[in-house]
């Protein structure tokens, strides 16, 4: 853990404290990292299913599941 002196917005900080339910400026901005950098690699992993996707890596599995799906169905029938 590193010490750090900066200067934040106020009205920014305590509103991010009331919606992230915590009750100091150092859990906030920690908070608020850990958030992004969640959301940073959450992007970058669709991306990459998105890349997969465009290349066609999906269709194969789609129709293995339709046909056992069709087979499953006609099972009952």
């Amino acid at each position: 853990m590193s010490v750090t002196q900066i200067d934040l917005d106020d009205e920014a900080l305590a509103e991010a404290m009331r919606l992230m339910g915590v009750t100091t400026k150092k859990e906030t901005v920690n908070a608020a990292l850990r958030d992004y950098v969640a959301r940073i690699r959450r992007l970058e992993a669709a991306e990459k299913l998105a890349e997969r996707g465009e290349r066609g890596e999906f269709e194969e599995a789609a129709a293995a599941y339709d046909a056992a799906k069709r087979a499953r169905r006609a099972a009952f029938e």
